[in-house]
């Protein structure tokens, strides 16, 4: 009997099932938890679902021991954004606008000649 069947078999079956683990974005969940989907993309468990938020920057999206963190350093106008960072403020990539998380979502709130983050605050010089 040929046993390279049965260990390809084996091996699809491990390659599908270990994509299975994690929540994904829309499904349901308890309290304010964040886990990394990938590398460069957050989940938020906010109202009972997971939604996704960018981590765009170069250090994108980490799990800790004891956190998640999500580098936003390049995250763009109407990227998600978690609860702690409503009515924030960052500075678009390109440092020509000020962006604000409203109700979850970067929305862009002035036009800057430069944008730029002093003592963890973004300022938008007009």
């Amino acid at each position: 009997m040929n046993r390279l069947p049965l260990a390809l078999l084996s091996l699809v079956g491990f390659f599908l099932l270990s994509g299975c683990g994690g929540p994904g974005s829309g499904d349901s969940c308890d309290g304010g938890d964040y886990v990394c989907q990938d590398d460069a993309q957050a989940l938020e468990c906010r109202n009972g679902t997971w939604r996704p938020l960018a981590c765009r920057g170069p250090l994108g999206c980490r799990e800790l021991a004891d956190s998640v963190r999500c580098d936003t350093s390049l995250n763009q106008e109407n990227d998600g954004c978690a609860t702690d960072a409503e009515g924030k403020g960052v500075c678009s990539p390109n440092g020509a606008a000020l962006l604000t998380c409203q109700q979850g979502v970067l929305v862009k709130t002035a036009d800057c000649s430069s944008c730029a983050v002093q003592d963890a605050q973004a300022v938008c010089q007009p």
